[in-house]
């Protein structure tokens, strides 16, 4: 039975409830039984993975550039003397402004382990399977090495809003200071803008919501007039729909899910007529996980590892992104598993508003898809953490599920809020308590 709110002393207490340590379960690695099983106290005990851990950062593993200090501990148990990984383990954020390899040597100082490129999936990853949008010139909003990001993911033309600002200076007029005092026109005109994509938040949010708008508006022409009748308007990539984020302030930060809900809302008000995207990236998003196992097992295959990946723990700290992303993943694994079929492979959470959002199944290449189609898992389990958005010291109420469904629901338009979708498999104090109990679940004993 999951619940969302438990007592505080369980909480806090400083392992997971219940659950005795796991040292002294098996014997030195050179009396180890064969077939990838050890005995101790009865029960056997696995030292070859058939599981795999995927982890958010911030708020499980940092809070804006300072370490939790459980992080170090925790990471210690998953790899060997070599500083091997024992368990495949991929880093799923929602944060897009970087390039993977950054964030990875990033991990590496912070956690004191070899972390790969290739363990790292940031929120705009999948970007990559949808190449139907790679030859066209596309316009990229956010922060950080932007282009450097779109060129690594394949796009071959994109366009940054402070170059679009620099070719329309008549465009960008809130702040005063920064019209333009002499009007010179530009040597080089811009290709149409053929798609949006929004990897993040950006620094200056006036500017980044007046041009997407005008994009929109004008069918990729900015300089034009707007025409009411451009829609449907040109596709709109979005990665990391998290309304808040957690940093060192006491309390949650705006994230690029508040830029998304005001372009959405300044574009309603202005045509009437929802926003809609051919995508959603990063967590809760189906796509962003199916994504995620598909480098779960390519460690696995990398390392020989010969047990199937049947189970995934995403641990996490945010109810509306990390808890629903894997609960909704989890039914789909499950539906499939019934059907027989894992084949439907989209980017939007089956429920979403109709019009809203649009599959993307002709959207991802054939290559992709197979690749994605071909998930293994069985199963994905939910793991919360107190470290984080997730606050413990709420006090519990009588009627837990109550509470739930009169919670304000921070995730984006488009997909449906259900109370069973944020109610973790497990609550944890932290992401060292979080390994324990996930080794413990699976009778893992690596050593």
């Amino acid at each position: 039975m999951r619940r969302v709110l438990p007592p505080l002393r369980a909480l806090l207490r400083p392992g997971p409830a219940g659950l005795p340590a796991l040292s002294g379960l098996c014997g030195a690695p050179g009396g180890l039984p064969a077939a990838g099983e050890c005995s101790g106290s009865g029960r056997k005990f696995s030292v070859l993975p058939s599981f795999g851990f995927l982890f958010d950062i911030d708020g499980v593993l940092v809070r804006g550039k300072t370490p939790i200090p459980a992080a170090k501990t925790a990471f210690r148990k998953l790899v060997n003397s070599q500083g091997q990984f024992m368990v495949p383990v991929v880093f799923v954020t929602n944060a897009g402004n970087c390039l993977r390899q950054e964030k990875a040597d990033q991990l590496s100082q912070l956690l004191g382990v070899p972390i790969s490129q290739d363990q790292v999936m940031m929120s705009h990853s999948p970007l990559r399977m949808f190449k139907r949008y790679h030859d066209k010139c596309v316009l990229v909003s956010g922060q950080g090495p932007l282009l450097d990001i779109a060129q690594d993911l394949g796009f071959c033309q994109p366009i940054t809003i402070e170059t679009l600002r620099e070719k329309h200076p008549l465009l960008d007029v809130v702040d005063h200071d920064r019209r333009p005092n002499v009007l010179s026109p530009s040597a080089v005109e811009l290709p149409k803008i053929e798609a949006v994509v929004l990897f993040g938040e950006p620094v200056r949010w006036e500017t980044n919501l007046q041009l997407i708008i005008d994009v929109l508006l004008t069918s990729g022409y900015p300089g034009n007039p707007y025409h009411g009748e451009n829609y449907p308007h040109i596709p709109v990539l979005a990665c990391n729909m998290d309304l808040m984020w957690v940093a060192e302030a006491q309390s949650p930060r705006f994230g690029h899910g508040t830029f998304m809900v005001c372009l959405e809302n300044i574009y309603k008000k202005i045509t009437g007529k929802d926003l809609k995207y051919e995508a959603l990236m990063g967590k809760p998003s189906k796509v962003t996980y199916q994504y995620a196992e598909y480098l779960i097992r390519a460690q696995a295959v990398e390392r020989q590892w010969q047990h199937p990946i049947h189970t995934l723990y995403a641990v996490g700290d945010n109810l509306m992104t990390d808890v629903y992303g894997a609960n909704l993943y989890n039914r789909y694994l499950e539906e499939n598993s019934r059907e027989g079929s894992k084949s439907w492979v989209q980017a939007k959470v089956a429920g979403g508003r109709g019009p809203t959002a649009l599959s993307q199944d002709e959207e991802i290449d054939n290559s992709w898809e197979n690749e994605l189609a071909s998930a293994a898992a069985a199963h994905c389990r939910s793991v919360l953490v107190c470290t984080g958005v997730y606050n413990p010291h709420t006090e519990v109420p009588l009627d837990t599920r109550a509470s739930i469904a009169e919670t304000v629901f921070h995730g984006h338009r488009d997909f449906r809020f259900e109370p069973g979708l944020v109610e973790p498999d497990h609550i944890v104090p932290d992401v060292d308590a979080a390994v324990d109990l996930v080794f413990q679940l699976e009778n893992f004993a690596p050593y």
